[in-house]
């Protein structure tokens, strides 16, 4: 029962890493100061979500490659998203953490 219960968890994380389909919800986490995975691929009309699951720290998800404003911080067991209608390759970082990067690719 034990071995199983892990492998649901193991194969759930794998599905929330992964690309999406319409409509679906992908979940970032971050943690240590790294966004993981750093780079995600997902279909159009597709969601992602970053949590962040620091002790203490404070984040941002800040498309400034894209011109948008700097993104309002957010805490620990907070979460920030946005849905992504266009295909393309979004770079993004944290505001207050310059060496934390990610990328979003859309298709």
């Amino acid at each position: 029962m034990t071995r199983l219960f892990f492998a649901l968890i193991l194969i759930c994380l794998a599905t929330t890493a992964s690309a999406g389909t319409d409509g679906n919800v992908v979940d970032v986490s971050i943690k240590d100061f790294k966004f993981n995975p750093q780079t995600v691929t997902v279909k159009v009309g597709t969601t992602v979500r970053w949590l962040n699951e620091e002790k203490r720290q404070y984040h941002s998800v800040w498309f400034e490659e894209a011109g948008d404003p700097e993104a309002d911080y957010f805490f620990p067991e907070e979460s920030t998203e946005r849905t992504f209608d266009k295909p393309g390759t979004y770079h993004y970082r944290c505001g207050p953490h310059e060496e934390m990067t990610g990328v979003i690719i859309v298709e």
